[in-house]
Parts: structure tokens; C-alpha cells; sequence
């Protein structure tokens, strides 16, 4: 599976120590920044060219880091055809892929340990999508919105 990952300063030292677990464990990694660490940086700036080549399809799932992972996934989400969520347990970071096809996975580097990170990252990596038919319903309407149709 092809990975991507993304972080600013706030998240910088975490996706550090992530990107040779993931290629450890066999994942083909893209790193679209921080390339160091820069306390001026802004997360937009690594993010959305993570969530665009999410949603594109060059990568298949998608790692963002920030200080606390919300304006990681506030920005993801701006990208059509990305679904992010900010996780912080074991659940929802395979139930977002099973019920919602969750795509990219944000974390908060300041306030999530590196074990944490290791397991919610394997949780993301290795669940699969239902399909179910009131999923499928369901993302039809986030689709929708994205295409402002429903209102």
C-alpha cells in the first residue's frame, strides 16, 4: 500500500520517528513535508498536497500530523474527496475506514505518545471499507455535499 505522510512543526518530530516505522513494516511512503523543522511553517502548506494526492489517487491513505491534529483535518477535509478525522484510540481509527472509507488519519505530534501513534497508524492502515449499503448511502450524501447538491 502506498502511504503518505504530512506534518508541520507542531508534528514534525513525530512523523519522524512514523516514517521508518512505516517503511519497516513494509508501507511504500511518500513524505510530503516538513523536510525540517521550521517553527514558522504552516500545516496548509504540507497537508493539502497530502490530500490532494489522497484524493487523486497517488497514495492511498494519508498520515497527517499538526500540534494537535485539528487544523491537520480541518484543512484535509477541504480537499473533495478526502475524509479525515483527528483519532486518538484504537476504534474509530479502524471503524472511520469500516463504516466511513476514512482516508486520511490526523494526529496530534504534541499530544500523542509514539506508541499511541504506532497502533492508531496500524489500525488505519489495515482496516477495510464494508461497502455496506447504508454506508454507501451515507457517503453519497457527504459526496453530494461536496458537490453542493444537498443543502
Amino acid at each position: 500500500m502506498k502511504i503518505g505522510i504530512a506534518a508541520d512543526h507542531g508534528g514534525y518530530d513525530l512523523k519522524e520517528v512514523i516514517r521508518p516505522f512505516l517503511t519497516g513494516v513494509g508501507y511504500k511512503l511518500t513524505d510530503f513535508g516538513a523536510t525540517r523543522l521550521d517553527n514558522a511553517d504552516d500545516y496548509p502548506d504540507f497537508v493539502v498536497p497530502l490530500a490532494r494526492a489522497v484524493a487523486a489517487g497517488h497514495v492511498e491513505r494519508g498520515i497527517a500530523i499538526c500540534g494537535s491534529g485539528v487544523g491537520a483535518a480541518i484543512a484535509a477535509n477541504k480537499v473533495p474527496g478526502v475524509r479525515a478525522a483527528l483519532i486518538h484510540e484504537h476504534f474509530s481509527a479502524h471503524q472511520g475506514v469500516e463504516d466511513d472509507e476514512m482516508n486520511l488519519l490526523c494526529l496530534g505530534g504534541r499530544v500523542t505518545g509514539v506508541n499511541a501513534a504506532q497502533e492508531l497508524i496500524v489500525a488505519f492502515l489495515e482496516a477495510k471499507f464494508t461497502g455496506a449499503e447504508r454506508h454507501l448511502r451515507r457517503l453519497q450524501k457527504v459526496q453530494q455535499l461536496e458537490n453542493k447538491e444537498l443543502r
